[in-house]
């Protein structure tokens, strides 16, 4: 029996087909960071691998190849670098529970996923060991973790991921605001803020994203409505209160109160249920004009209210809120009346939307637009706080992305192009979203990955849904989260020296880069992150 076993990068991903060569990595890290790299492992007969690392600081994941019937859409796609050419197949992503051993098929490689935690190393060089036995084979792999003295700044830019609570009730069976949809709520929650989503979409009103015109998506409205006489309004932000006070106690640090018209044009108002004479029912919905007197009427009693309790509770200032998402330029007429209500009467929080048209924002119709990717530049410098974020649609020219079929560093250099752009925020729409385009049905993630063959696999979600209520990791989240580190690790090499410097060293290290243009070679990439830590060994 010959059994194979190397250590890499977390750039690297690693498929069924891929050889294992024989060498070993190492790494440094700042006092606080989470490092990641992998064990790849081979053998020429079926065999069980028992797999240990004594450390504390690791935990182990075990990588698993997942379908995509949609890698990328093939449609004007270029020639852009692709794991796989792209096409229909299995990738690896799924980072599932690891116990202790490793089930091989001949001929057939597979990787555990290595979770580094600094926090329980001791500053210095380390020595971390992996023990691999079998029937006939014993081995032990190591190694050296150096852990830097400085400690990596806490996290500054503001990452939104869209958190969809519905999504879980759906895939769990549980009754939305059950006890158990808290827990499970909870529990992704905490997933998401310990990967650097610091920012919460809170759904005031069931959020009008990703829905058909004329269907609805399962009521997750955290504000209660009473209807009165004359057409008077009572709030109760019990259920809200709730849900600001778990998303404290989780860390997060910025809400994101969702949109309070419906996406793509601003032409109605979302879903919104209230208590009527004639008991529960929906009161505002796609039948209701964005500028109806009736929902006008609404939001000029709701602004006051909201803002009386987030005032009371302190977070008025963390609050971000939403008019519409992804307007395009022929909605602008439609969008303005919507914005003109959130300024009068949503004043106090910042307005955010994605919306890549200069024009919404040289009119005055939003404070801080989010635009994609592909259209930053016209942004830069021509607004005072420079957000980006991408989606389905930003791959061409060599887009960062996270799609399934991509490269492992199209997917980290983000964070090298968000310190560079000075960026204050950046926002994407799929944190664990399981259903089909337009929220038609839902769908199972392990098994179909890409929103019923709308999007690309990897667009939708980042998390999986274990069992029990658990969320499961992606190797595209750990690398993702290895981004917004990355920026920490930059902002530290400025505090010791300058911006100025920084830009130098990115510049000298990585070339003149921009987002449509950056080195697609991952040894070069980790070779820069090793040349930025030693500035501080």
């Amino acid at each position: 029996m010959n059994i194979k076993t190397s250590l890499c990068s977390s750039l690297v991903k690693v498929f069924s087909d891929s050889p294992v060569k024989e060498n070993s990595f190492s790494l440094s890290l700042f006092s606080g960071e989470k490092g990641n790299l992998q064990l790849v492992i081979s053998s020429d007969e079926d065999v069980t691998v028992k797999a240990k690392c004594t450390s504390e600081a690791v935990t182990l994941f075990e990588v698993k190849e997942i379908y995509s019937r949609t890698p990328i859409d093939e449609e004007d796609c270029g020639d852009i670098l692709l794991e796989k050419d792209g096409k229909p197949g299995y990738y690896p992503d799924l980072l599932d529970i690891f116990t202790d051993e490793i089930c091989l098929k001949a001929g057939v490689t597979r990787a555990l996923w290595i979770n580094i935690d600094s926090e329980k190393l001791p500053v210095g060089k380390n020595t971390l060991a992996f023990k691999l036995t079998a029937d006939g084979f014993n081995k032990t792999l190591e190694t050296e973790i150096t852990v830097l003295k400085e400690r990596l700044p806490s996290q500054k830019l503001i990452h939104i991921n869209w958190f969809h609570s519905d999504c879980l009730a759906t895939y769990y069976n549980t009754e939305v605001f059950s006890e158990d949809y808290w827990r499970i709520t909870e529990n992704f929650i905490r997933n998401a803020v310990s990967h650097g989503v610091n920012c919460i979409l809170t759904p005031l009103f069931t959020p009008p994203l990703d829905t058909e015109v004329g269907g609805e998506r399962p009521t997750v409205q955290l504000v209660r409505v009473k209807r009165c006489r004359n057409y008077r309004y009572e709030f109760d932000f019990t259920l809200l209160d709730r849900w600001v006070d778990m998303c404290l106690a989780a860390g997060a640090e910025y809400f994101e109160l969702s949109h309070l018209f419906t996406q793509w044009g601003a032409k109605h108002a979302p879903k919104i249920m209230a208590e009527t004479s004639k008991g529960l029912k929906r009161i505002f919905g796609w039948e209701t004009a964005a500028a109806s007197d009736a929902y006008m009427n609404f939001l000029s009693q709701l602004g006051p209210a909201l803002k009386e309790y987030t005032d009371k509770k302190g977070i008025t200032d963390i609050c971000f809120i939403h008019c519409s998402d992804e307007p395009g330029l022929h909605d602008i007429k439609h969008y303005k009346k919507a914005s003109d209500a959130v300024r009068k009467y949503f004043s106090a929080y910042e307005h955010i939307d994605a919306l890549s048209d200069f024009e919404f924002y040289k009119k005055g119709l939003i404070g801080t637009p989010v635009p994609e990717e592909g259209s930053i530049d016209e942004f830069d410098g021509n607004v005072p706080k420079l957000w980006t974020y991408y989606c389905c649609g930003q791959y061409k020219d060599e887009l960062p992305n996270r799609f399934f079929s991509m490269p492992s560093i199209k997917n980290r250099i983000l964070g090298v192009l968000l310190y560079k752009y000075n960026c204050t925020g950046f926002l994407h729409w799929g944190f664990n979203f399981y259903y089909s385009q337009y929220s038609k049905r839902p769908v199972d993630p392990f098994t179909e990955t890409d929103a019923g063959g709308s999007f690309p696999s990897g667009d939708s979600f980042v998390v999986y849904p274990g069992k029990d209520g658990m969320p499961l990791s992606s190797l595209r989240q750990k690398v993702f989260y290895d981004a917004f580190q990355d920026i920490s690790a930059l902002r530290a090499l400025e505090n010791k020296y300058s911006r100025e410097y920084v830009l130098d060293f990115i510049k000298e290290q990585l070339g003149d880069i921009g987002f449509r243009s950056y080195p697609l070679d991952a040894q070069l990439f980790l070779s820069f992150r090793e040349a930025l830590n030693k500035h501080f060994i």
